[in-house]
């Protein structure tokens, strides 16, 4: 069977950094991106919808009734957004049989369970991933108020662990669902991927 790391991540946490460094590290595949790519070619979806089907909050994008609130919901939009979920397995399971890999969220620590998978979760001070974010905002051109920047932060948390309790029933970020979690604040990034590679080395 084939070693697979998954990453979980808080949003301006570096997990993307450290999967991808990780994965250069060790010679392994690396998913993130293309998974969005590969399930909008299985699917002829947009990968623009299929990445708002996967990350917003699952709750808007599959409303339930309650008592007299009723909700129209078109069938023909309900099966694009099922059929994303169901590639979205499909393409996981794909990547895990075909080499050893780090995947980056999609829930794939779950999804690929009984692939027995190396599950990390990345965290960071509020302070810490303000601070990437604002890198990352300042390296595309853009001047983004730290405010603004922590209202992005928090809405994208939110519809990922909303996300994830939809498509696991499990609380995200929650230590019990991960083999090691990582706390990036004052973390040299190099240093800690290296450590985490001898674990697999």
């Amino acid at each position: 069977m084939n070693k697979i790391i998954t990453v979980g991540r808080e949003l301006g946490s570096g997990g993307r950094e450290l999967g991808r460094r990780l994965a250069e590290t060790l010679g392994y595949e690396y998913y993130d991106k293309e998974i969005i790519t590969e399930i909008s070619k299985r699917t002829e979806l947009s990968e623009k919808y299929v990445r708002q089907v996967v990350e917003n909050n699952p709750h808007e994008l599959f409303p339930i009734t309650i008592g007299h609130s009723f909700t129209y919901i078109d069938a023909y939009a309900l099966e694009r957004k099922q059929s994303v979920f169901r590639e979205q397995e499909n393409v996981l399971k794909e990547m895990a049989e075909k080499s050893d890999c780090v995947i980056v969220g999609r829930c794939a620590d779950y999804i690929l369970k009984d692939y027995k998978p190396y599950r990390i979760f990345v965290c960071a001070s509020m302070k810490s991933r303000v601070e990437r974010c604002r890198e990352h905002e300042n390296a595309e051109g853009n001047d983004v108020p730290d405010k603004k920047l922590i209202k992005m932060i928090k809405s994208v948390d939110k519809n990922r662990a909303s996300y994830y309790e939809f498509c696991t029933g499990r609380v995200w970020g929650d230590k019990l669902n991960y083999d090691l979690c990582v706390n990036t604040t004052d973390a040299d990034m190099k240093a800690t991927v290296e450590m985490i590679a001898k674990l697999f080395k």
